[in-house]
């Protein structure tokens, strides 16, 4: 991001900066921008004293109307790239700058998530994820990409990550389904804070090796009501969105929890899909992660006929953007995007048949016998070294 300022005028027109040529102000007034600004809600931008040292960050809350005005007053500064909207910013930015903007935005979502305790959490929440959504959009095999590449996670993290993981699933799966764009993101919002109320509880099993004790497995049972609860208490009005993260164990056969309901709505029975998927892929300290092949099958066999089970079992295909391939030529290497059927998926191969690292990556294209994908492989430090701006590259 550019560190250019300029000065947020009093008046429309020229800036009276004798350090300037008097160019056109390109931003103007912050009056003129007041609708991206509200009293008692978060900062959209950082606003900066005239030298440009630091009034306010971005997320500070101005309390009050006067303090509004006395930033009108004081011939504040504003970052220009930082007016835009955090889905524009991700719809404008190059190919190759998209994996860097994943990792801010799935970072800020997972800060966002760990502090959902504390006041402004549906304020903060709202800010963040327009962004993901954004670049879901801009890019689904790169959302998939996401998904299943978790190197580097940590377990204390599983809370968070498996929230953003079970999102990013629910919102493709719903899209794949046809649900309007309102539908698609509720679920996208629902997986996202169906586990507010164990987060860390989560991360605590997700490093445990002892079996769930009498303590937790109540926490576990009671956490739907409690996550509804504090979402409610949060400023959640939506009736949807909290009965889906309600009911997100239930299940049609009255053996779900915590009330052993038959009637479940759609959003939370897509979202009880997602969740479990997402589970599959993401290791623990216990257990690794399933093939996604595997996670795949088993979605299927547990839940045959279903058509969320089959969108999703769709969406993600049998090689998934992000796993660890061999092909037939004995190369190693990693799948970048979907390819023409969910057996010829377009593969980055990272390293040789006598397993000799490939500087760069090579493109294959797997639909040809000699390349073709013969069976997904575990992780090891070699693939898993490669950044994604390369594969990005490769994959378009």
């Amino acid at each position: 991001m550019t560190d250019r300022v300029e000065r947020v005028c009093a008046r429309r027109g020229p800036c009276d900066d004798p350090a300037t040529e008097s160019p056109p102000c390109s931003v103007p007034h912050l009056a003129a921008v007041k609708h991206r600004l509200q009293v008692g809600r978060p900062l959209p931008f950082n606003v900066r004293d005239s030298d440009k040292t630091l009034l306010l960050a971005r997320g500070h809350v101005v309390e009050t109307g006067a303090q509004l005005e006395a930033l009108f007053a004081r011939g504040a500064l504003v970052d220009i790239a930082e007016l835009r909207s955090a889905a524009e910013t991700v719809r404008e930015a190059p190919a190759e700058k998209l994996p860097g903007l994943w990792r801010e935005s799935l970072s800020r979502l997972n800060e966002v998530l760990f502090d959902s305790a504390k006041a402004g959490f549906i304020d903060a929440l709202e800010e963040a994820t327009p962004a993901v959504l954004a670049l879901v959009e801009r890019d689904p095999d790169l959302a998939i990409f996401q998904v299943l590449r978790q190197d580097g996670n940590e377990h204390v993290q599983y809370g968070c990550t498996h929230s953003t993981h079970a999102a990013i699933t629910a919102l493709l799966v719903a899209q794949r389904l046809g649900w309007s764009e309102g539908d698609a993101q509720r679920a996208f919002k629902a997986a996202l804070t169906m586990n507010v109320s164990m987060l860390e509880l989560q991360g605590e099993l997700a490093q445990q090796f002892r079996p769930v004790s009498d303590e937790q497995r109540e926490a576990i049972r009671a956490h739907p009501a409690f996550s509804a609860r504090m979402l409610e208490i949060s400023g959640v009005t939506d009736r949807e969105w909290l009965r889906a993260v309600a009911e997100h164990h239930e299940t049609p056969d009255g053996m779900g929890y915590p009330l052993g309901l038959r009637e479940v709505c759609d959003i939370a029975a897509l979202i009880r899909r997602a969740d479990i998927y997402t589970a599959k892929l993401t290791p623990r300290a216990s257990r690794a992660a399933m093939a996604a092949d595997q996670a795949g099958r088993a979605m299927f066999m547990q839940d045959p006929g279903h058509p969320m089970t089959a969108a999703l079992v769709k969406e993600f295909g049998v090689y998934p953007p992000g796993c660890l391939v061999r092909l037939a030529s004995g190369e190693t290497g990693i799948v970048v995007r979907r390819g023409p059927t969910v057996t010829t998926p377009v593969v980055a191969v990272l390293s040789s048949p006598a397993g000799q690292p490939l500087a760069p990556p090579q493109r294959r294209d797997t639909g040809q016998a000699q390349h073709a994908v013969v069976g997904i492989i575990e992780a090891h430090a070699g693939l898993a070294a490669v950044k994604p701006e390369t594969l990005v590259a490769l994959a378009a």
